[in-house]
């Protein structure tokens, strides 16, 4: 990570989820300007319908909203659609049946309309440069797994920044039958080499501060099982705030 600063911030606008299913979304309103926001939002019902998805978001119908908005992405997944083994899992039996075929029309017509989507993994290296050099990241992690050192402080007797999971179940991992999947999206909006920190919105947090963890534990939570190792990166306007 040669010739990069040793931190960097964006100041983006931080929005609160109004349910538990829309911290994707939210965090789509996080990176657009000040008036798509507002339009987003005047509009949010019937933007949803429009889109098809209702009130059950995959990391490619976020895709589809940014490209509404003329933002700039690359989208890079684990799998090109569903993953098969998903369908054992209590979460995705109840909805695959009905977002599988939306899900998987729009992976297949993503490159006609124009849409980047890449079947790849992506390290910590590779994460930190396009912070650095390009704009934030959109980020599908396991919230059960991430834990922000300022939430843990400040809210000590609530739960943590995550008290709403967009995606939960009870549903065994295979690698741990303990550990429960709670997929739940946020925002990388900086970096702290010295400290070796990541800096992010999560939509569920009130207060709209920023949250911290080490890069390590961010590692952890998005590369979990169930995330299919999605992520967004967003190549940044010099006029998008305004």
């Amino acid at each position: 990570m040669n010739n990069i600063p040793q931190s960097k911030h964006y100041n983006l606008t931080h929005y609160q989820q109004r349910y538990n299913w829309d911290c994707g979304v939210s965090c789509i309103l996080m990176i657009l300007s000040t008036a798509q926001r507002k339009q987003f939002l005047n509009n949010f019902e019937t933007i949803c319908k429009e889109e098809g998805f209702g009130v059950s978001t995959w990391t490619i119908d976020l895709c589809y909203l940014l490209q509404r908005y003329n933002v700039r992405h690359e989208y890079f997944t684990q799998t090109l659609g569903i993953d098969p083994s998903y369908k054992k899992h209590m979460y995705y039996t109840r909805i695959i049946d009905k977002d599988e075929r939306r899900v998987l029309r729009r992976f297949k017509e993503a490159k006609v309309r124009g849409l980047s989507v890449e079947q790849r993994t992506v390290d910590m290296p590779v994460i930190v440069s396009h912070l650095a050099r390009h704009g934030p990241i959109i980020l599908l992690t396991n919230a059960s797994l991430l834990v922000c050192e300022i939430c843990r402080k400040t809210i000590r007797e609530r739960f943590g920044c995550f008290h709403l999971f967009c995606y939960f179940r009870n549903s065994k991992l295979p690698t741990d039958e303990n550990k429960r999947y709670a997929g739940h999206y946020v925002v990388l909006c900086g970096y702290d080499i010295t400290t070796r920190k990541l800096f992010y919105h999560n939509p569920e947090v009130r207060d709209g501060h920023v949250c911290r963890c080490f890069s390590g534990a961010m590692d952890t939570a998005r590369i979990a099982f169930g995330t299919d190792q999605d992520i967004i990166f967003i190549y940044e306007k010099t006029n998008r705030k305004k």
